[in-house]
């Protein structure tokens, strides 16, 4: 999991005081409704890192596909410094979008990105970014991950793309995170394989943080922050439920490849959740059909198909119960806004 080094001098990884070297260049690709928490925990370890070095180990610059001003998700101005037809050259490129990613055109940033991948740049991307990679073919034959509320509908458009529920993946010269401190992680892997762990380890005590150290633990994490769920075997059943939305599930069978009978199976989700895990799987079908309504095309009765229903009224019927609103009616409110944990329908 350790990125190529940039061309011309590379700080060793025995350490970053060893001997001066010239910085490795980042260049933040930004598009409008951009994560402000994923983008600043791209660039602040890369504060911190020049700063207890007490040299520019890194440099950074923040581009746009326009050079005009744009506003993060919260409102927040920024300037880029650069537009993407005039943006110099880069070691690293991270892609950092809203939940618009789907859907984004940028073709003077994509030119831009070919042209620093042609002289040997890294790329990378956080929170929604890898959608727009993938659209452009520039994921393929690569291992990514990206925002959970998109991960759905990312399968669904990329099914060749090895998407992975991981905080962060890096994969040669390729390396994305799901957003947030997921981002902070991935870029503290990324300084201990450039400057070496202790140097890693000391930008993160900076920002207070405690950094997940086993794969496990990086999956893992998401799925407990997302369903709050502490108990391992329930937390080992979601898992297996997630990765098989689209397939028939017996319980009977699920709580035998995890070695406890059905009874105990049951009895750890009431305790967890409060229901049934058959209950509980059909909850994740409808949220899974949320997210293909809300970040892909598909349309709604194949939606409906690939989530378990046999007939479009059934799961019209579910959806609505779960959500207020309808399936057409939530395809209809579907707009280019960064995503949120849940659908935009007001519960009745």
């Amino acid at each position: 999991m350790i990125l190529p080094p940039p061309p011309g001098p590379h700080i060793p990884p025995s350490g970053p005081t060893t001997r001066a070297a010239a910085p490795i260049r980042y260049a933040v690709l930004v598009f409008p409704g951009f994560p402000l928490m994923a983008f600043s925990a791209v660039m602040e370890p890369l504060r911190a890192a020049n700063l207890l070095v007490g040299r520019r180990i890194y440099d950074w610059t923040v581009v746009a596909n326009d050079p005009a001003p744009l506003r993060a998700s919260n409102g927040l101005k920024v300037d880029p410094d650069h537009g993407a037809a005039a943006a110099p050259d880069a070691d690293r490129i991270v892609v950092c979008s809203g939940g618009d990613a789907e859907v984004l055109m940028a073709d003077r940033a994509l030119a831009w990105i070919r042209r620093q991948l042609r002289g040997g740049a890294s790329l990378g991307a956080v929170a929604d970014g890898a959608f727009f990679l993938a659209r452009a073919g520039l994921l393929d034959g690569h291992a990514c991950t990206l925002h959970w509320t998109s991960q759905p509908a990312f399968r669904e458009a990329f099914p060749d793309i090895a998407l992975r529920q991981d905080l962060f993946v890096i994969d040669r010269n390729r390396f994305t995170s799901t957003g947030g401190i997921g981002a902070l992680d991935m870029m503290l892997a990324v300084i201990a394989a450039d400057c070496g762990a202790e140097l890693a380890a000391a930008v993160a005590e900076w920002f207070v943080h405690s950094p997940l150290r086993t794969d496990v633990d990086r999956q893992r994490m998401p799925l407990r922050l997302r369903t709050g769920v502490q108990d391992d075997l329930v937390l080992s059943a979601i898992a297996a439920m997630e990765r098989a939305l689209e397939e028939p599930v017996e319980i009977r069978a699920l709580s035998a490849s995890l070695g406890v009978s059905p009874d105990r199976l049951e009895r750890a989700f009431q305790r967890a959740v409060g229901q049934s895990p058959a209950a509980y799987l059909r909850r994740l079908r409808l949220r899974h059909a949320a997210d293909l309504l809300l970040h892909s095309a598909a349309q709604v009765d194949a939606v409906a198909l690939s989530c378990g229903f046999l007939n479009a009224s059934s799961f019209s019927r579910a959806f609505r119960s779960e959500f207020g609103c309808t399936p057409r009616e939530m395809r209809a409110r579907r707009a280019p806004a960064p995503a949120t944990p849940e659908p935009p329908c007001t519960r009745h």
